[in-house]
């Protein structure tokens, strides 16, 4: 197989060890389907998948069979229909529907692995994780494994453009649109859509959040023709298409002059558009929206709120089904910066929790992770779980707008998992962001997590070879919440770069310490933001600081940090419940890594480290540049053991990296020697 990348972690290179391929071979001989279990939809893409990669890795294809005539086969299966592997299987009540059983089963002179679900996605989420086990290395004789998805909806979202390109794009241009058109037959559509059914992906938004004029017309009959193929190839893979919609369509496209959410031709044309989408796409997941913010229409134009605005959609989708995915991301774009009251981390919090109870049931808030925009560091979102009676899903970045821009590596698995470990204490002791979105804490309705895509159509998907991770361990963490952030690299590590244990643990220890080693050569402590305006690349300290976009880090020749305590402060850390308010809200109780998010503090200010955080700011970043430099130096002992092509994109990348760190780190500390006035304690070089 080519090493351009492009197969991913679906590369399924031939096994090589002989004992290995040979007990593989006994086992892949034949694909049984019981009888009268018809092969079609996403049982038909299970046994096809399973074929393709058993035919990869052994160079010999599987029949597929109603009747075995092997000792030792594989059975795919949906439980429940009264086939002869429902009575082995027993109790199948510990598996939700869109779960999986693998196990290995003895009968007589016959032996199988059984592969089946509640349902046909299931199969087909059975028959990937089989796959992976073969790619792994992982004997088959004595499987016993039960999965369920710790989240009903585990989804992406994807901000490209009609026009083909992609707003935070860092992996090229859309694989979805070019030129004002829909790239409906693009089979690489189909190769994207395996990849994320095999990480456990249920739906997909297609389209920016920000929807100008031409995508607006996604949801009519001028471009759903073309939609409604892209959906059907995402059905075959157990994937429900969703779309972005313009909360001023009624305007933009209808022919109203107002989109005013409680004027009844305003409704009547929305459950037109809604009748109309479902007559095209009947599994349509429904519409994402991001309404009054950062320029975009919505309801507080005509005095409403978002509640008002929210169930007009959501009135308009209930007879299908259909959800409303409803972005928190709400703030005052247009602050003046010498107004220190004025805090955009409080805005969610303050527009979305008074309304908590009037939002109807299908319904769900997306909340970002973090209060403010995707930060290398800010504390989880206050908003997350605060409203009882009010569906809630998180919003992660895969795409790395604050961390990298998949030019830097930055794995970002061990972030999402503190966000997800946070407890927020809003039943009491226990109250996790991952509990929260399961629908464990509140009895919610619907709920999950989606993320910001990070692929285009580069030809490795993700820009960097290494960025793919973060794809990949998006998927299977909030399949499974429990894995560690080094399982989830060895997973992905062997499944794309092989069994070479040397390439394999320089890609989990490289991967596992990125986003500090990232953190240390960027912005401090929880401050935040310090990037080139509207690239959001490369170090510029000020570039927001006397902006209307509300992002501030208030340094001077004194101290620096954002004061948000209640005391004296914004107030933002009263919108915590007291466990956590009172931790952040004093200083000595802050933790170190969140202290400038919280508090102004002096220079001289002693971390908990020990160090004062001038010199914490000196060290950290002269630690980053000297780190990626250890690490190009192990990349460059892989010489040999990785295919040319990826060692030398990769080396490239990381040169590049290189290069950034160093901009920070000069940039950085000249700022802050310059403010300060207190030298590096090592006297290293300072500008």
């Amino acid at each position: 197989m080519g090493n351009n990348g492009y197969a991913a972690w679906l590369r399924y290179d031939e096994v090589t060890g002989t004992e290995l391929a040979a007990q593989y071979a006994e086992w892949t001989k034949e694909i049984v389907i019981p009888s009268g279990v018809p092969i079609e939809g996403v049982l038909k893409t299970a046994v096809m998948e399973l074929s393709r990669g058993v035919r990869s890795l052994l160079e010999t294809a599987p029949s597929v069979t109603h009747e075995s005539s092997q000792e030792r086969f594989i059975v795919l299966d949906v439980l429940g229909g009264e086939t002869w592997v429902d009575k082995v299987m027993g109790d199948v009540s510990v598996i939700s529907d869109e779960g999986y059983i693998l196990k290995t089963v003895r009968e007589g002179e016959r032996e199988y692995i059984v592969a089946a679900g509640l349902t046909e996605k299931g199969v087909l989420y059975a028959a990937f994780h089989l796959l992976r086990l073969m790619q792994s290395g992982a004997s088959l004789d004595q499987l016993d494994l039960v999965e369920s998805p710790k989240y009903s909806l585990r989804m992406i979202n994807h901000w490209d453009n009609i026009d083909g390109s992609v707003e935070r794009g860092y992996s090229g241009r859309s694989i979805f649109y070019e030129n004002n058109k829909v790239l409906s037959d693009a089979e690489r559509i189909r190769d994207y859509a395996r990849l994320m059914a095999s990480v456990g992906i249920n739906g997909i938004a297609i389209n920016n959040v920000n929807v100008h004029r031409e995508e607006t017309f996604l949801i009519t009959e001028k471009l759903l023709p073309d939609v409604a193929r892209i959906a059907e190839v995402f059905g075959e893979y157990g994937i429900k298409l969703f779309l972005s919609v313009n909360y001023a369509g009624t305007i933009e496209i209808g022919g109203l002059e107002t989109a005013d959410p409680l004027d009844e031709r305003v409704r009547a044309w929305w459950k037109d558009k809604a009748a109309e989408v479902y007559r095209y796409i009947p599994d349509f997941g429904g519409f994402l929206v991001k309404a009054d913010s950062e320029n975009r229409p919505g309801p507080f134009t005509y005095g409403r709120d978002h509640a008002d605005g929210a169930n007009m959609l959501a009135e308009a989708l209930e007879p299908y089904g259909g959800l409303v995915l409803w972005r928190c991301f709400v703030y005052n774009c247009h602050q003046d910066w010498r107004d220190r009251s004025t805090d955009r981390a409080r805005a969610a919090f303050d527009h979305f929790k008074p309304l908590d109870g009037r939002f109807k049931d299908n319904v769900i808030l997306q909340i970002k992770n973090g209060p403010m925009d995707f930060q290398v560091r800010e504390p989880v979102s206050p908003l997350f779980g605060a409203m009882e009676h009010t569906n809630q899903m998180m919003e992660f970045q895969i795409a790395q707008e604050y961390t990298g821009q998949q030019r830097d590596v930055c794995f970002l698995i061990p972030q999402w998992k503190e966000v997800l470990n946070f407890d927020t204490h809003v039943k009491g002791a226990g109250s996790t962001v991952k509990e929260i979105a399961a629908g464990q804490v509140h009895a919610y309705t619907h709920s999950g997590i989606t993320a910001v895509s990070n692929i285009g159509n580069d030809e490795n998907w993700t820009g960097h070879h290494l960025a793919q991770a973060n794809l990949y361990g998006y998927g299977r963490l909030v399949w499974n919440p429990e894995l560690t952030s080094e399982e989830i690299a060895r997973e992905w590590a062997a499944q794309t770069f092989g069994s070479n244990e040397k390439v394999q643990d320089f890609s989990v220890n490289f991967l596992l310490q990125s986003w500090s080693i990232y953190e240390n050569y960027t912005a401090p402590l929880g401050v935040g933001w310090m990037v080139t305006p509207h690239y959001h690349y490369g170090p510029d300290i000020d570039g927001y600081e006397y902006s209307k976009w509300g992002t501030y880090h208030f340094a001077d020749h004194k101290g620096i940090g954002v004061d948000r305590t209640i005391a004296t402060g914004t107030g933002y850390t009263g919108q915590y419940m007291k466990t956590n308010a009172e931790i952040y809200d004093s200083l000595d109780s802050c933790p170190d890594e969140l202290l400038l998010f919280f508090h102004h503090v002096p220079y001289t200010h002693q971390l908990k480290s020990g160090k004062t955080i001038i010199q914490h700011i000196y060290d950290t970043h002269f630690a980053g540049v000297e780190q990626v430099e250890y690490w190009i130096s192990r990349w460059l002992e892989l010489e040999g053991l990785v295919d040319e092509d990826r060692f030398h994109h990769v080396a490239g990348r990381m040169n590049k990296q290189l290069e950034n760190a160093k901009q920070w780190r000069d940039i950085v500390n000249t700022y802050f020697f310059r403010k300060s006035g207190i030298p590096d304690a090592q006297n290293r070089v300072i500008y």
